[in-house]
């Protein structure tokens, strides 16, 4: 009997969207447009976040926001309010976006008259950090009732992530939540990553987040430019 074929499936399909993450991020550049994938668990305040953000923003920027979901539209109806543009996607039971849904979205979004897109992925630790969605910063929330070790239990979206937002800092008091262990195990993992504690009830710790954001923003339109 000869051997049998064995085909690495997962890896097929990663190799296949990251070739249309980079098509994709690569479009969106020409259009000017800075993209970022915001990821974090249910509950550690991805959307809270994300309304202060804009607000902070739109000033100066314009802003577009996709919200995905499985199903329901409370948090576009959320995000509306800020007065961003916004689409609300639905996965369909899928669990994380790929760059096939992000193009998706980004078309049916209409980005003609936007600077910067937000994307709200999906709230897990697992399955966002392993498909590219064609962003130029993919940022990442933990919040402190989560625990400082998860570092060591969801090592990859720490790997892949370009800045860790700490939120919930004002409830630190009521959660043994150790910062400096939190930094070590990330230094392992990725010591480039930048590690910005807030909260987004209060506004703690906006002012740094909010520049170091619009700092790569201008950077990446200096650099498509």
């Amino acid at each position: 009997m000869g051997d049998i074929k064995i085909l690495d499936v997962k890896a097929d399909i990663i190799n296949d969207n990251d070739i249309k993450a980079n098509a994709l991020r690569d479009e969106i550049r020409k259009k000017n447009v800075f993209f970022i994938n915001l990821m974090a668990s249910p509950g550690a305040g991805k959307t809270t976040t994300l309304v202060r953000t804009i607000n902070a923003l739109k000033d100066e920027f314009r802003i577009g926001v996709m919200e995905a979901d499985v199903d329901s539209d409370v948090d576009a109806k959320t995000i509306e309010q800020t007065g961003a543009k916004v689409i609300q996607l639905h996965t369909g039971g899928s669990c994380h976006m790929d760059a096939a849904m992000a193009k998706h979205g980004l078309d049916g979004l209409g980005c003609e008259d936007l600077d910067v897109v937000f994307l709200e992925n999906i709230g897990n630790l697992v399955c966002p950090a392993e498909f590219d969605v064609g962003a130029n910063k993919r940022v990442m929330i933990l919040s402190v009732p989560e625990g400082d070790d998860k570092a060591l239990k969801y090592p990859l979206m720490f790997q892949v992530s370009d800045c860790l937002l700490v939120n919930k800092i004002d409830a630190m008091s009521v959660f043994d939540f150790d910062f400096d262990a939190l930094r070590t195990n990330v230094d392992k993992l990725n010591p480039d990553m930048e590690i910005i504690p807030i909260s987004s009830l209060t506004g703690e710790g906006f002012d740094k987040w909010i520049s170091w954001l619009k700092a790569e923003i201008r950077k990446e339109t200096y650099e498509s430019n």
